[in-house]
């Protein structure tokens, strides 16, 4: 009876579990994928298009409150649209607070210290914005660095006698994440009802860097006078991977500055750690004296301090 049962549970995996992966999975991954686009519709695009029912939250309170606060949750769901990552302003917000929290109770228990723990819990509350920001910066360079691609694409398309809007569709179809995403929400925006000068500009307002713009204002300004659509992209994609190469040169200059921030930013901690190790009760003097305590969170601060002067200075602009 035992072995009779572990044969029909055998074989009904493998009768399911072919149907599960292969279409079971790939259907429901499709059908989050088009949820999601259209949570992010409203934030995107600041239509009328409800995002998932108007809730940022599963948390009714937490919900509630997150629709009082107007302006802070939207430009926190605008940049956790940029991000790419699949997470709401609700869970950001907890997971701030959580680290806060947490973060400001160990220090307490450490060494008692009000300020201390109030100063390291706002630094650990403000790690999630941090993390997302450094996504969307990540998804905006390979933006960048996909873009000439996806126009020159579109230029091939429109040679061969497509549409623009089939030109879109190819690009959301054959060029990789994030440039397809991009342009797949653009397509479906003005195939369902959006006008597509419209979508041009919810598109640039996603993606807020330059060469976004340039082919948002190319594509409505050709929509205006009228020429040759496909040689206009040809020439935005040369201006672009110029561009491109401008900022590569750039980063090649501007090398030194930042492996000189690298070093003073990660000199301080690691020379700390190795003093524990060594002279634990020196550097002990540092968590029991209350002025110790003063003097670390001030060297913490001033170290910030510089780090953001140095990042300032070997961030050109291009």
């Amino acid at each position: 009876m035992l072995i009779a049962a572990i044969v029909f549970a055998l074989m009904l995996g493998v009768i399911i579990g072919p149907y599960w992966a292969f279409v079971l999975r790939p259907e429901d991954q499709e059908d989050r994928a088009l949820r999601k686009r259209m949570r992010v519709q409203k934030v995107l695009t600041g239509g009328s298009v409800a995002r998932g029912e108007g809730r940022r939250s599963a948390i009714t309170p937490l919900n509630t409150a997150l629709g009082r606060l107007t302006k802070p949750t939207d430009s926190l769901e605008r940049l956790v649209a940029r991000s790419g990552v699949s997470v709401n302003a609700g869970t950001v917000v907890l997971l701030s607070v959580f680290l806060a929290v947490t973060t400001a109770a160990l220090l307490t228990w450490v060494q008692p210290s009000v300020p201390a723990a109030l100063a390291l819990g706002a630094v650990a509350a403000c790690m999630p914005v941090l993390y997302l920001r450094r996504a969307a910066g990540k998804r905006f360079a390979l933006f960048e660095e996909q873009f000439p691609e996806a126009v020159d694409l579109m230029a091939r398309a429109l040679r061969a006698g497509h549409a623009l809007t089939t030109s879109l569709q190819m690009v959301a179809d054959e060029v990789p994440d994030p440039v397809s995403a991009e342009f797949k929400m653009l397509f479906d925006q003005q195939n369902y009802g959006m006008s597509l000068p419209d979508a041009l500009k919810a598109f640039a307002a996603r993606m807020p860097i330059l060469d976004a713009r340039f082919f948002v204002t190319a594509l409505l300004t050709q929509r205006e006078t009228g020429g040759n659509l496909a040689e206009v992209l040809d020439n935005l994609a040369s201006v672009v991977r110029e561009r491109f190469k401008v900022k590569r040169q750039v980063r090649v200059i501007s090398a030194h500055g930042r492996i000189t921030g690298w070093v003073l930013g990660l000199l301080p901690p690691i020379l700390a750690v190795v003093l524990f190790l060594i002279s634990p009760d020196h550097m002990r003097l540092l968590l029991d004296d209350p002025i110790g305590v003063q003097m670390a969170i001030g060297g913490i601060g001033l170290q910030i301090i510089g780090l953001y002067f140095i990042r300032r200075i070997v961030d050109v602009e291009y």
